[in-house]
């Protein structure tokens, strides 16, 4: 990866130049200790037992949790082709830290609708990292219903490490900040999920910012480029 003074980003250009990269581990190599594995959970509402109700909490979480709402915009943001199904889907993700911002690409590897057990319902879908990303790893974001009590939760779940492609500056940089980044990505994305839910359940909604072409869209929905995002510095991988 390299460093630039922050300009205009081409997202197409840079969308499109993930399609020949390939994840950048194995599952063979994922292990304790050199990689940390997690799990939370976040309570984001309460249905009726059963089936979830339409219109609900449940099936509004799964929106949300679909376009990548949920992400908090002061950490990360996403840039994606709408009209892409979702698995197999590339996305941008933009990492922000202060004054960097680091663009990273993920592609969508699994999908879950399913029903586990006889207790609970699940939907959700996970993404891996691709070459040029800081980290090396995998996520899942799901929406659960326990069918008996009607409690919603959120279920992030992952693995991860740092990718050994950084160089000595990035990998200081991660050791001082980057767990604890990681860790306040997981709280907020729970935070913001259930507050979004709230929302949509009143009827309040918004529309994801198109970029360019209107096949691209910017997430999550009100996020808007900054004086910040044309002052600093911008990391990338050099074939972008």
């Amino acid at each position: 990866m390299r460093a630039r003074l922050l300009g205009g980003v081409d997202y197409a250009a840079s969308l499109r130049g993930l399609r020949h990269r390939r994840v950048n581990f194995s599952a063979a190599e994922v292990s304790a200790p050199a990689w940390h594995f997690d799990t939370r959970r976040h309570h984001i509402a309460l249905e009726r037992p059963g089936p979830p109700a339409p219109g609900g909490a449940w099936e509004s979480a799964r929106e949300l949790i679909r376009d990548y709402e949920f992400s908090p915009p002061e950490i990360v943001r996403a840039v994606y082709d709408r009209r892409s199904p979702l698995l197999g889907r590339d996305m941008l993700l933009e990492g922000r830290f202060h004054g960097a911002r680091f663009h990273m690409g993920v592609r969508v590897t699994a999908v879950t609708d399913e029903v586990r057990g006889d207790s609970q319902r699940v939907w959700g879908w996970s993404y891996e990292t691709l070459e040029g990303h800081l980290e090396r790893g995998r996520l899942s974001y799901e929406v659960v219903k326990d069918l008996r009590t009607g409690v919603v939760w959120f279920v992030i779940r992952g693995f991860s490490r740092v990718s050994p492609d950084v160089g000595p500056l990035l990998r200081l940089g991660w050791r001082l900040f980057g767990r604890r980044t990681q860790l306040r990505f997981y709280a907020r994305c729970g935070a913001r999920l259930r507050a979004l839910v709230r929302l949509r359940m009143a009827g309040v909604g918004a529309t994801p910012n198109t970029i360019g072409e209107s096949r691209l869209v910017l997430v999550p929905s009100g996020t808007r480029p900054g004086i910040g995002d044309r002052l600093g510095v911008r990391w990338h991988h050099p074939s972008t």
